[in-house]
């Protein structure tokens, strides 16, 4: 504030000093040229100046003025002049030189030029100082020194496997020596391949923190423009920016943009996607060789990707970055945690254990909606209550407070809930009930939150029955209390979900006795990923009407088997729907104690409406929640993981 002042200050003081400096200067009195030849006869005129046509003078007095001669010539103006002892002076018309002159000429013909080539810089995106017109043919590729990345691969958890490939490239680069002396070459290239979120870029930071090599980033869009050809010049200058810099690494994120099938999409038009790929594959395995240059590539659309693109000499490893596993999702919660102080109730581990199918990403994103919960209370410490309520507004979504409910439809949700909550508690392998809830939250009026005790990666064809049988739990519940005709909406969902996984039992996973092993649905393609334009149908009329058949034989006896465990526990079916319409959401515990015949408690943040998201949640002593588990196993054979990701029933 006060450097501007400052500089105001000055830039006044200067405006003033320039006005005071015109207003005191005297411009000269302006005559006719008759009152000039006047003056001159009554000896007022001292001296004269003549310049061409313009006439200046003083008087005896100091007083200046300025008269015009006229065209026509005065021949006794000087002789008259110096009669009356007036100082005559000349001047000599100035001359612009030849370059000036051509300089005025050409000043428009500049102008337009100058105009044009601004508007064709921003037009190729040359703007603030980078490139001109004819540069947009250059690589957008940025060079990053050492000491731009701090990310290292200490940085980095959850992906062991994935990290150890990584090293063994980085250590190449820093001792190729070590590996050459038994014949080895390094890699031309690492595709990394992994879900959303599950570390690839974050990896590839790594590689640069680690290598201190050059390292070249861009992304796999970055090669498109609205020019033909543009692409393939894009990709070889890059390759000839990095041949300076050897040994190097050049990271293309996304690099399915440009590494599609070729011959994909209708008509036979020309693609200048490939122009951009097939230069993308002469220059990292070509006849000109490419030593010492690394291209490391990241994509979660690997089925995507040309098959020359993947093959050995170009891609030559491909490393998949999978989700991380409970012992890997520790260790990303501890990496994310040390930037926020901790309550010493937060247990890393119980909370891994609790966010199967989690992400690196979504640990990410746990960490920091218990933190921001933690700071609207104005907390000093983020306590394990606040990743609870991270973890259920993560999982089943956010309160929606402003919905108001009829007491009506408020119960018919309970009970809903309550069906999928105990049959899912009663058959066999199924995972365990985690928490139940009435509270709307996203576009679920409630949830019904099942969490397995460890990570599985395949489905046995019980545990898939159980699902299906789960699923129709809050539809029965609700047609036993309201009756055939009162049963709503709300299992629309449900329904959904349980058929399609039906279908696919008797269709893709071969578990029909009836229809066997074989599988009777085509993969869907897209056309513009090079697949066929038609749908083969490999099956008959009769064995389609037989397979729906025995789709419906598998709902049947799943509902059938719902229909019977909810009416034996018609008892615990009212006291959970009774204990929904007091407390809003149960934990396992609670469940737990309804299984066993016993009234819940209330949870232990029942009424604080501080955290703001309700208050309802509880948090669960370990051991004390062990203890009850294992007193009800009789009633409920533990799940495991649904590969997919935590099961969540929603009315």
């Amino acid at each position: 504030m006060a450097k501007n002042l400052v500089l105001w200050v000055i830039i006044a003081v200067v405006l003033m000093t320039v006005f005071t400096n015109f207003s005191d200067q005297r411009f000269p009195q302006r005559l006719d040229y008759s009152q000039f030849i006047q003056e001159i006869e009554t000896g007022v005129v001292k001296k004269v100046i003549i310049d061409g046509y313009v006439i200046l003078g003083e008087r005896d007095n100091g007083e200046t003025f300025e008269t015009i001669r006229p065209a026509l010539q005065d021949p006794k103006l000087v002789d008259q002049l110096l009669s009356h002892n007036v100082v005559i002076e000349g001047r000599q018309p100035e001359k612009q030189s030849l370059w000036v002159q051509l300089l005025v000429a050409c000043f428009p013909i500049l102008l337009i030029v100058a105009i044009f080539m601004f508007f064709m810089r921003q037009m190729q995106g040359g703007g603030g100082g980078r490139g001109g017109p004819m540069t947009f043919g250059k690589s957008r590729a940025r060079l990053l020194g050492e000491d731009q990345i701090k990310t290292t691969f200490s940085d980095v958890a959850g992906v062991e496997e994935a990290k150890d490939d990584l090293e063994e490239i980085v250590e190449f680069l820093k001792d190729p020596a070590k590996f050459q002396r038994l014949g080895g070459k390094i890699p031309r290239g690492v595709l990394m391949v992994g879900q959303p979120g599950t570390g690839k870029t974050l990896l590839a930071k790594a590689i640069a923190g680690e290598a201190k090599v050059p390292f070249f980033t861009i992304s796999g869009s970055d090669f498109v423009e609205m020019f033909v050809g543009v692409g393939a010049s894009r990709v070889r200058d890059m390759f000839d920016q990095a041949k300076k810099q050897a040994p190097c690494i050049i990271f293309i994120d996304e690099i399915d943009a440009v590494g599609r099938s070729r011959g994909a999409g209708l008509g036979g038009g020309h693609d200048e996607r490939e122009q951009t790929l097939n230069q993308l594959l002469v220059e990292m395995d070509g006849f000109e060789a490419n030593d010492g240059i690394i291209v490391i590539a990241a994509t979660n659309r690997p089925d995507v990707l040309d098959s020359a693109l993947l093959r050995p000499g170009r891609f030559d490893r491909q490393i998949v970055v999978p989700p991380p596993d409970i012992r890997g999702r520790e260790q990303i919660l501890k990496v994310h945690m040390r930037k926020v102080p901790l309550d010493d109730d937060v247990k890393p581990a119980v909370i891994a254990r609790g966010t199967p199918g989690f992400s690196g990403a979504d640990l990410a994103n746990l960490v920091n909606e218990a933190a921001l919960f933690a700071a609207r209370v104005n907390k000093r410490l983020v306590s394990m209550y606040e990743f609870e309520l991270a973890k259920d507004k993560i999982l089943m979504g956010s309160e929606r407070k402003s919905m108001v409910m009829s007491e009506k439809e408020k119960r018919n949700t309970a009970y809903h809930e309550a069906g999928h909550a105990i049959v899912g508690r009663l058959v066999p392998e199924h995972d365990p009930v985690y928490k139940v809830s009435i509270i709307p939250r996203g576009r679920a009026l409630g949830v019904t939150q099942f969490l397995p005790e460890e990570d599985r990666y395949s489905l046995s064809k019980r545990a898939l029955e159980s699902q299906i049988c789960s699923l129709f739990g809050g539809r029965i519940a609700e047609e036993m209390i309201l009756g055939p005709d009162g049963v709503t909406t709300g299992a629309s969902n449900d329904i959904q979900r349980a058929t399609e996984m039906a279908r696919n039992m008797v269709t893709k996973w071969g578990l029909s006795k009836k229809l066997g092993p074989l599988m009777y649905e085509d993969e869907e393609g897209e056309v513009f990923l090079g697949r066929s334009v038609t749908q083969r149908k490999n099956i008959s009329g009769q064995t389609a009407k037989e397979i729906d058949e025995e789709v419906r034989t598998i709902i049947d006896r799943c509902y059938e088997i719902a229909c019977r465990l909810l009416e034996e526990n018609r008892d615990k079916l009212d006291m959970m729907a009774d204990a929904l319409m007091m407390y809003e959401t149960l934990e396992s515990s609670q469940i737990d104690e309804i299984m066993l015949g016993r009234k819940p408690k209330p949870p232990k943040h029942w009424g604080d409406d501080d955290s703001g998201e309700g208050g309802t949640t509880a948090i669960v002593d370990e051991k004390a929640k062990e203890q009850e588990v294992k007193e009800g196993s009789d009633a409920n054979a533990k799940g495991k993981q649904d590969p997919l990701g935590p099961a969540i029933s929603e009315h």
